[in-house]
């Protein structure tokens, strides 16, 4: 099946135009979460800042058998 260049321009349109939207969604759903993750992280810092030292402490163990 060939197409010529107007219908893949009509196609590439018709994808970016059903993409795009869901770009947009995602990129703000990152944002929220960054957002509460950083309201977290200032609430509970030392929560956190225990959380991190245990998390490296595990990948350092299992770093260290390889």
């Amino acid at each position: 099946m060939e197409m010529n260049p107007q219908q893949v321009a009509d196609r590439a349109r018709q994808l970016q135009d059903r993409v795009v939207p869901q770009i947009d969604e995602a990129r703000q759903n990152l944002v929220d979460l960054n957002n509460r993750v950083v309201t977290f992280i200032r609430a509970n810092p030392g929560t956190c800042l225990l959380g991190a030292v245990a998390i490296g402490f595990l990948v350092g163990r299992i770093a260290s058998r390889r």
